[in-house]
């Protein structure tokens, strides 16, 4: 027997089908080409087979090893089938809806036309007949799986219904005319559809609501209410998700904005701070170079005054010196001209007597 290789690795024994076996080997359950709605088993294709509003064959895949493949993938990953299910449940339903107010139109046309106090009593006579064709239904199901109990119980609930629609029937007849009366009304069954009696008896009623066909769009209805529901809670469910992904950006972004932020505080505070050192610095160069000016030019000053101190005590002495140097050269020019005129009186053999005056002044 020929095998096949699921989304998941394992091999999987494939039916004789060679037509099937091509098609597993194609497609995976995730291929556009499968129905979704088949993969989550609420397929109308499926669920009204062998009615009377038999659909026929699905146009796209079906195939139950795709489903059990899809079943196992399911628990580990979310594919969000139920998004393309519930689409193709939602169209389906509301062709049926629209099918089902085009026989409600059709009916007004055709049957006769009653007061709106005798179509409600009508309707209340349609809504017995349906409440009790329910209940046999139910209570047969129940027979069949074996709870006779619960099924007896069903039974005793219809005989209740029986007898209040006998009443609204009652009621329905006194205002009708007789003839009116017996026309056969008709109602469109709003589930499936399909035509209902006024008249009908309960055999008639529970084979309509326990049949394949009424049964089959109560599980397609209720299918699609559940798949909206599921659908709703994913979206919402990733809505949050990506409202938190988002928000974690923003903060993320907000603490990449407040790290560059403090970051250039740092660097605005470390070149206020080198400004401020670098000035303080300068200040202190330039107290240092004034001090230094200040005690250079005391220094100078001083040695300014020293030297002119000492130039003017070299120069004093200087001048004493001089002063000592003249007074002496005028002593001995005094003397050598006194040894002169001495020496010129003894020769010539005159001596002269000097005065007292005369001495001191030659001696100065």
């Amino acid at each position: 027997m020929p095998a096949y290789f699921n989304p998941q690795g394992s091999i999987r024994k494939a039916p004789h089908s060679p037509s099937r076996d091509s098609t597993r080997q194609r497609v995976k359950f995730s291929d556009d080409r499968v129905c979704k709605s088949h993969l989550l088993n609420c397929c109308p294709h499926d669920i009204l087979s062998g009615t009377r509003m038999d659909l026929g064959e699905c146009l796209k895949v079906h195939d139950l090893a795709l489903r059990a493949d899809y079943e196992i993938a399911s628990k580990q990953q979310d594919f969000f089938f139920e998004l393309d299910a519930m689409d193709h449940l939602q169209s389906f339903i509301s062709d049926c809806d629209k099918r089902t107010n085009i026989a409600k139109k059709r009916l007004a046309d055709t049957q006769e036309e009653i007061s709106a106090e005798v179509a409600a009593k009508a309707e209340t006579v349609h809504e017995l007949n349906e409440e009790i064709g329910k209940l046999l239904a139910k209570a047969e199901q129940l027979g069949a799986d074996g709870n006779v109990e619960e099924s007896q119980k069903i039974m005793d609930e219809v005989e209740r219904t029986r007898i209040a629609k006998r009443e609204a029937e009652e009621i329905y007849r006194s205002s009708m005319p007789a003839s009116s009366f017996q026309q056969q009304k008709l109602r469109v069954c709003e589930v499936c559809s399909a035509y209902l009696g006024l008249h009908d008896n309960d055999r008639r009623l529970a084979d309509h609501f326990g049949g394949k066909l009424h049964l089959g769009f109560i599980e397609i209805r209720d299918k699609l209410d559940e798949l909206k529901k599921i659908v709703a809670g994913k979206q919402e469910k990733r809505n949050q998700d990506r409202l938190k992904r988002r928000e974690e950006r923003e903060r993320e972004e907000r603490d990449k904005l407040k790290k560059r932020s403090r970051s250039r505080e740092r660097r605005r505070h470390r070149s206020s701070s080198k400004d401020r050192k670098g000035k303080t610095r300068s200040r202190s160069r330039d107290k240092h170079h004034h001090h230094r000016s200040r005690s250079g030019s005391r220094s100078r000053s001083r040695s300014h005054h020293r030297s002119r101190d000492r130039s003017r005590d070299q120069s004093s002495k200087s001048k004493s010196s001089r002063d000592k140097e003249g007074t002496s050269r005028d002593r001995d020019r005094s003397k050598e001209r006194r040894h002169k005129k001495r020496s010129h009186e003894t020769s010539n053999g005159k001596s002269e007597e000097q005065s007292p005056e005369e001495v001191e002044a030659g001696e100065i």
